[in-house]
């Protein structure tokens, strides 16, 4: 790859920050066409298979809604 044609070093702070911030969001725009290394699959299966193990979590929201009112909330 070529040098950029940018003089990053010649950047202010916020200027790098803008130049990283459209560089990500031009990468995100097509999250598929990185793909998954392997072991990422892995690590990510695993961590789904936990969550499945330990069921829903949370609490239902008229659970919520009850606490809420018990406390004068609502």
């Amino acid at each position: 790859m070529d040098d950029p044609a940018i003089d990053i070093e010649a950047l202010s702070k916020d200027q790098r920050l803008d130049l990283l911030e459209r560089l990500w969001d031009s990468l995100r725009s097509d999250p598929a066409s990185f793909g998954l290394s392997e072991g990422h699959r892995q690590e990510l299966d695993g961590r789904l298979d936990r969550l499945d193990a330990e069921g829903p979590m949370g609490v239902p929201w008229e659970d919520v809604l009850q606490e809420m009112d018990d406390a004068d909330l609502v």
